[in-house]
């Protein structure tokens, strides 16, 4: 087992291609027409000479590569001595009042030198944006500095293509009617246009890079290797344009250890560093979707064993399902897995790693049990539910029995899909809310942020939570960073709709741009005004945790829910 592989991708190459359409995750990646597979690699020195092997390598930041890799040539790619790790695509999902009076940030704006964000690009990635309301206009054109819609064709890579603002400007001279037939970039979920016009609410004259999320098909939805090129391109235009850069990302998935070690998370620390720049990530809508279940072994079976047991719900009309258990490797299980009608089976120790295909009544599970990677201490056991005589899962209660046969943490740590990616019946029955934040927000140099409801001055329940939990062994905090950062009003938003007008949006997804607003307002008052040249990365962090304000019914701070408080600008600008 090439232990350079990650162990869903290892997973993946091991099953048939028909067996993996069938799954949500497994074939996320790859290419049906062309056999090949699209990943992710962390590499040192040069990718010269891959091409001769018929491997498409494009280079972004910090050692961070997308190969494209005919199937058989995967194993003999991740051999070179020069590759360092592999990651296969995941699939990412949006985490679908006026923000700006309960975050202090009229203050800002009524100040002797009012703070508008000019001079700052902030780069928006998600999936597109109506370029032609208002919201994105001024009596000069174009609030958009520059737009690549990656579901294009054009010049960039072979991969969208780029627009000006030139070109923008030029297209709006037309009117609206035939503006499209200039940049025809759309949006048809209308979720990017509401997160880049709340940004540009909070920061008016700061200018937009967009980004339009490739997708494979209509619909799927963006994975890793858009948003790494995203970032990329963002990170090299705030470099040739020289301007301070915050990166605005919306969405999330729960595919993890949530410990920061995945190319992902891994990238974005490094983004992070790169020029003048702040990555904000809202922190997920897992908080209340019982899609995590964490324990411990506590109790005692007949045969004396440390026992414990998870259950999981799974709903009507569930086409297929996978779940991470997440483990330390000094602890040693051995799990029973019970199906709705009774029947049990026997899984492999979590000493016996590598993959293994069984059947409970009429479901087929795809079990794997990875070991601990280069890059990531923590042990996987991963399983994938398949229907074998229909086209839905057996639903009802599914129960796995952990027992201890050597135990030293005694912990695990299950996870389910994102909400969004499963059906809303299917859960864990007493699911545990802490660590609910979602992939990349646990990213240790990106700025989580929190959902909270302005109205009521409360904590919003869905908003995905970190942890305050001291006996945690896996997970961002056991590595001594405290998320989410601090939280913003999400819930009941006012955002520009495709309509023209405005509506109301709630989800960390919209939390997140009053945040990225609110960075550029701290990064205009520090760079392009001459206060702080430094002001930028953690600092910019750093102070917004220091201006945060208590939210009602939170007695200590930081904590798992609101990290260092809500967002108050005016408070966080130094006097």
């Amino acid at each position: 087992m090439n232990q350079k592989l990650e162990n869903q991708l290892q997973l993946a190459l091991q099953t048939n291609e028909d067996t993996r359409e069938r799954t949500e995750d497994l074939n996320v990646g790859f290419d049906n027409a062309a056999k090949t597979w699209e990943l992710i690699v962390k590499y040192n020195g040069s990718l010269a000479g891959l091409e001769e092997l018929g491997i498409v390598t494009e280079e972004l930041i910090a050692g961070y590569a997308i190969l494209t890799v005919p199937e058989n040539l995967v194993e003999q790619m991740a051999e070179l001595p020069q590759i360092e790790y592999v990651e296969k695509p995941k699939n990412f999902y949006f985490e679908a009042i006026s923000p700006a009076r309960s975050s202090c940030i009229p203050q800002v704006f009524g100040r002797e030198v009012s703070l508008t964000g000019r001079g700052v690009l902030i780069a928006v990635l998600d999936s597109g944006i109506d370029y032609r309301l208002p919201a994105f206009r001024t009596e000069n054109g174009t609030r958009i500095a520059a737009l690549w819609d990656q579901t294009g064709t054009g010049e960039e890579g072979g991969r969208g293509r780029v627009y000006s603002r030139e070109q923008i400007n030029a297209a709006l001279a037309e009117g609206d009617g035939q503006a499209l037939t200039l940049v025809p970039v759309t949006d048809t979920s209308g979720h990017g246009t509401a997160v880049a016009g709340i940004a540009a609410e909070v920061a008016p004259e700061a200018e937009l890079l967009i980004v339009k999320l490739g997708r494979t098909d209509p619909r799927s939805f963006p994975r890793t290797t858009q948003i790494m090129r995203g970032v990329s391109w963002a990170l090299r235009t705030a470099l040739e344009r020289d301007q301070p850069l915050v990166i605005n990302l919306s969405f999330g998935n729960s595919y993890g250890a949530h410990d920061g070690t995945s190319l992902l998370e891994r990238f974005l620390d490094n983004a992070s560093e790169i020029g003048r720049t702040v990555i904000c990530v809202g922190s997920g809508n897992d908080g209340a979707n019982a899609g995590h279940l964490a324990g411990a072994l506590t109790e005692d079976s007949p045969g004396g064993l440390p026992v414990s047991l998870a259950e999981l719900a799974v709903g009507s009309f569930q086409r297929s399902l996978s779940v991470q258990i997440w483990i330390n490797y000094s602890d040693l299980y051995r799990i029973r897995l019970r199906s709705p009608g009774g029947e049990e089976v026997l899984l492999p120790s979590t000493s016996q790693h590598g993959k293994f295909t069984f059947s409970a009544e009429r479901t087929q599970v795809l079990l794997y049990v990875g070991e601990p990677l280069p890059y990531a201490a923590a042990q996987e056991i991963y399983l994938e539910f398949l229907p074998s005589e229909r086209p839905f899962l057996d639903s009802g209660v599914w129960t796995f029995q952990i027992e201890g046969i050597r135990v030293v943490t005694g912990r695990y740590y299950f996870y389910l899909p994102d909400g969004a990616g499963r059906n809303g019946e299917t859960g864990f029955y007493r699911p545990t809310p802490e660590m609910t934040l979602t992939i990349p927000s646990t990213a240790g140099k990106v700025l989580t942020v929190g959902a909270y409801d302005s109205t009521y001055d409360s904590y919003a329940e869905f908003s995905g939570r970190g942890l305050n939990l001291r006996e945690r062994t896996i997970g961002v905090v056991a590595g001594g960073i405290t998320k989410p950062d601090l939280a913003a009003p999400g819930v009941d938003v006012l955002a520009p709709n495709l309509f023209g007008g405005y509506t109301p949006v709630t989800g960390t997804s919209f939390a997140a741009p009053i945040v990225s607003g609110s960075a550029a307002l701290l990064m205009e008052w520090g760079i392009v005004l001459g206060n702080d040249p430094f002001l930028y990365g953690e600092k910019v962090k750093a102070y917004l945790r220091r201006g945060a304000k208590p939210l009602r019914g939170e007695s200590s701070y930081p904590n798992s829910r609101t990290g260092w408080g809500k967002l108050c600008v005016a408070d966080s600008i130094p006097q």
